[in-house]
């Protein structure tokens, strides 16, 4: 996936903390021979017009790819620790890409979400701490590295997996060692806890209530379908002038 950008700018498992008895589904279909399915369980939400808005401050300081002349901005509203997240990381952010960040149409961004497991918020820390002190472009690297790395055995997915040593240990694998006791050192005296803070207000503010949550130029998308989802950023593009 092309995840390149030059300045250095700042990312459900179903209901928060509990199993998504009550949740409801969203998919999306690759467009393609291959059709792609992801599942991901959301906390029902009501279909309200009076959902919160993603503010201009929001998008401040948190990492990106895309063309800053992109008129629609997506993001995804994710925990490392949450398996739709990982399918969606490998499967439709890659279409994503192709169709609307290459083409110039969007940015993506990401925001912290960490709420599905012990080590959830560990993780969210050293990947801002990543960003912080090694730019956007290993930032995303590592934001791979870490769904790649997600345990396949979901009955770890409560579990303390994602220790300080085994996040150590894989930013190691794209990272020399100068960086990677820098990105120590910083995560230790939890240097950008403020930014992992920011994300949380933003999560709460805006009532998110499961990962992956999307938004298109700062509203939700409650869509179901890979249409759906390419609908809103066509319109979020090319916005209909009221009067017309």
């Amino acid at each position: 996936m092309k995840k390149q950008h030059n300045k250095k700018t700042k990312a459900g498992s179903g209901k928060k903390g509990q199993p998504s008895d009550q949740s409801s589904k969203w998919i999306f279909w690759s467009i393609g021979i291959i059709a792609v399915l992801v599942v991901a369980y959301l906390f029902l939400m009501p279909k309200s017009t009076q959902l919160a808005l993603m503010e201009a401050t929001d998008y401040e300081g948190q990492p990106y790819f895309g063309k800053e002349t992109a008129k629609v901005k997506i993001v995804e509203f994710g925990d490392y620790k949450c398996p739709a997240c990982k399918t969606f990381n490998e499967e439709l952010v890659k279409q994503i890409d192709k169709d609307f960040v290459e083409t110039g149409i969007a940015q993506f961004y990401f925001f912290q979400d960490p709420f599905l497991a012990v080590d959830s918020h560990r993780t969210a820390l050293f990947a801002e701490t990543v960003y912080g002190e090694l730019g956007n472009d290993l930032f995303w690297k590592f934001h791979d590295l870490l769904y790649k790395n997600q345990p396949e055995d979901l009955s770890l997915e409560k579990q303390d997996y994602f220790t300080e040593d085994k996040l150590k240990g894989l930013i190691g694998q794209i990272a020399d060692q100068k960086q990677t006791e820098k990105v120590m050192q910083a995560f230790t005296a939890k240097k950008y806890q403020a930014a992992v803070d920011k994300d949380l207000a933003i999560v709460k503010r805006l009532d998110v209530r499961g990962t992956p949550t999307l938004y298109i130029n700062g509203k939700r998308f409650e869509g179901t379908t890979m249409d759906d989802f390419k609908k809103a950023v066509e319109e979020a593009a090319n916005p209909v002038t009221e009067g017309k």
